[in-house]
């Protein structure tokens, strides 16, 4: 069964792991950069859209749901700065790693200096990779702990309960529908909704070098 999961896909996930794999990927998408390519967004909506009914005989709690995603996202991302502050320095200063580069961290900063950090930390909840990588980030740079955690506690709670909630206003109005008559392509907007800030900045950077 496990050698039939997609771990890029959302329903393929939810099928196999149920609430308790919902919340333990929310977990290590959020915090641990071995979790960077996991789904978060389609995840959270598309578990929030099991929860409204038994779409494709699947049904979560959403009683379990909420709570338990909002504490994965909110332990992850803490678990994320403590990686970073304890063990980021060195790690960044191995000038033959691909994944720790010191431009990544520099360019943290600027995002960081751009925004302001409760701003950063709570828009980077909303970016697929950005999500993974900044909360490590914030932590090899020091950002204040108790701004850390406040803003940690408030970015997660606002991505996990909204994007939940979407995906069950959405499955409360279709029940009995085949789920892959709208979750699929509305998973795939979600997808390309979360990509635009990264291509936006990725414009931005192109333009000012020339």
């Amino acid at each position: 069964m496990l050698l039939a999961v997609n771990p890029l896909d959302a329903h393929s996930l939810i099928s196999a792991f149920g609430t308790a794999g919902v919340i333990a990927i929310i977990f290590a998408e959020t915090g641990i950069l071995l979790g960077i390519f996991l789904p978060g967004d389609s995840l959270l909506f598309t578990a929030g859209f099991f929860a409204a009914g038994r779409h494709s005989g699947i049904h979560l709690p959403l009683a379990a749901l909420l709570p338990g995603t909002a504490v994965a996202a909110i332990a992850g991302a803490q678990v994320g700065y403590h990686i970073g502050r304890t063990a980021g320095p060195a790690l960044f200063r191995r000038p033959d790693s691909r994944l720790f580069k010191a431009a990544y961290v520099e360019r943290a900063r600027e995002f960081i200096d751009r925004y302001g950090t409760g701003k950063a930390l709570f828009l980077a909840r909303f970016v697929p990779i950005v999500r993974t990588l900044m909360f490590p980030f914030a932590g090899v740079l020091r950002v204040d702990q108790r701004r850390f955690v406040m803003w940690n506690v408030v970015g997660g709670l606002v991505w996990t309960q909204l994007v939940v909630m979407l995906g069950f206003a959405l499955g409360s109005s279709l029940k009995g529908t085949s789920i892959d008559t709208y979750i699929l392509p509305i998973v795939f907007g979600i997808a390309i909704l979360s990509v635009i800030p990264v291509l936006l900045e990725i414009r931005r950077r192109s333009t000012k070098r020339t």
